[in-house]
């Protein structure tokens, strides 16, 4: 799979180990086409292992994050298409969000502007979520005469806001403040323009430092757990655990510990 998209900007840091992926349609508020769905759904799955790549930073560039699938270019064409068509474009919007969950690597999210339809859902997708003071958000798929259901957001957002707020959002379609999405617990911050970028990236970093195994498996373990007892879950982190302890960053969190200094994980 590719790691040369043409349709957004992909910067791999090789020095850090942070890749970002910054959406590049400013003109349209970085609404997604045919094209940009499908080079971020092969992308994010050649992030899974590929070399070097140790966290995500998923952005937009100019005045909005994502306005959603273009009016023009996605829904207008949509309408030319059979239900057969229709499908393979529900199933591949889909697979963008199933390949960013995926992903070993942690995924940062820096929003601005306009987080709306399809772009919400990216923003949702990813593990954690820096927003600009201006990053209002919408789930607004019902107030496009579909279901408030898509991409898997019904499967989303309750775990990160709750099935009250989240039935609120995806009911509704309405927008929300930045500081509404963080008092709800769908930002983890919320930062003036100017820092927004720096403090992902410096977030983005701090992760890339640390063990990526580990951090692999945590991704992996809040997804599973989801859906397991309690007596699942400790069998579950039990044994993952103790895999984790044979691992050369274990020993080598050790001896930085000992000769106190940063560890160097592989």
């Amino acid at each position: 799979m590719s790691l040369a998209p043409k349709s957004f900007l992909f910067e791999h840091d090789h020095v850090s180990g942070v890749v970002t992926i910054t959406l590049n349609r400013p003109e349209r508020l970085n609404a997604l086409t045919f094209e940009v769905y499908a080079e971020l759904r092969d992308t994010f799955a050649a992030l899974d292992d590929a070399p070097g790549v140790r966290s995500v930073i998923l952005t937009g560039a100019g005045r909005g994050f994502c306005s959603g699938g273009d009016v023009e270019d996605i829904i207008g064409a949509l309408f030319g298409r059979d239900p057969e068509g229709l499908l393979e474009f529900t199933r591949m919007t889909c697979d963008v969000v199933k390949h960013m969950r995926r992903c070993r690597r942690p995924i940062v999210a820096a929003l601005n502007g306009t987080v709306a339809g399809a772009g919400a859902v990216l923003a949702a997708a990813a593990d954690v979520r820096f927003a600009a003071e201006s990053a209002r958000i919408a789930f607004l798929f019902v107030k496009v005469g579909l279901s408030g259901a898509d991409m898997g957001v019904s499967w989303l957002l309750p775990r990160l806001v709750g099935q009250g707020n989240a039935s609120e959002l995806l009911l509704t379609g309405d927008f929300i403040t930045a500081q509404r999405a963080y008092e709800i617990g769908l930002y983890q911050r919320v930062l003036s323009q100017e820092m927004l970028l720096p403090e992902a990236r410096a977030f983005a970093e701090a992760l890339a430092r640390g063990p990526a195994e580990g951090l692999a498996v945590t991704k992996r373990a809040i997804a599973l757990e989801a859906h397991m007892t309690l007596e699942q879950a400790l069998d579950h982190e039990a044994r993952v655990q103790a895999e984790l302890m044979t691992h050369p960053d274990y020993r080598e969190a050790y001896e930085a510990f000992k000769a106190k200094r940063a560890p160097t994980f592989q």
